[in-house]
């Protein structure tokens, strides 16, 4: 248990690679169906799901393998899926300096489905939105539309 635990709280390194955006592309980079897993913080059962991850370029774009790497070194710690949400976001808009990010998270919960209320097939859905996506209705519908949701 003890083995299981440290791989599940073991992210594994990463560089940011991010490169100047010559081409001045201003419009969304999305990650979609990233694979995530984590543990609930409050009962230390599994939550298993997937992110979309998004930006819109400033100045830099990034290596498209580092929104997952994102996902991953936030998800692997004792976690709750609002944060986990708002960290990936927060992290992207810190060291990116995009015109936006969106991040949403959908996910299935065993403290949820296998104990307590057992809502087996529940999903919970997070999204945190920064920058255009937040305050720009047609940013924050693309981003949506194509992370497959609708605002």
């Amino acid at each position: 248990m003890a083995r299981a635990y440290a791989e599940l709280f073991s992210p594994r390194p990463f560089d940011l690679t991010t490169f100047p955006n010559d081409e001045d592309y201003d419009e969304l980079v999305l990650a979609r169906g990233i694979p995530l897993r984590s543990v609930c913080e409050h009962h230390l059962l599994p939550f298993v799901g997937t992110a979309h991850v998004g930006y819109l370029p400033g100045q830099r774009i990034l290596g498209l393998s580092k929104l997952a790497r994102v996902v991953e070194y936030f998800a692997c710690r004792p976690q709750v899926q609002e944060r986990l949400t708002k960290q990936v976001a927060d992290w992207l808009e810190t060291h990116l300096e995009p015109k936006g990010v969106g991040v949403v998270i959908e996910a299935e919960h065993t403290c949820m489905t296998l104990r307590g209320v057992q809502a087996t097939g529940s999903r919970t859905l997070t999204s945190t939105l920064l920058g255009a996506p937040r305050t720009d209705a047609r940013s924050r519908s693309e981003f949506l539309a194509l992370t497959e949701l609708r605002s």
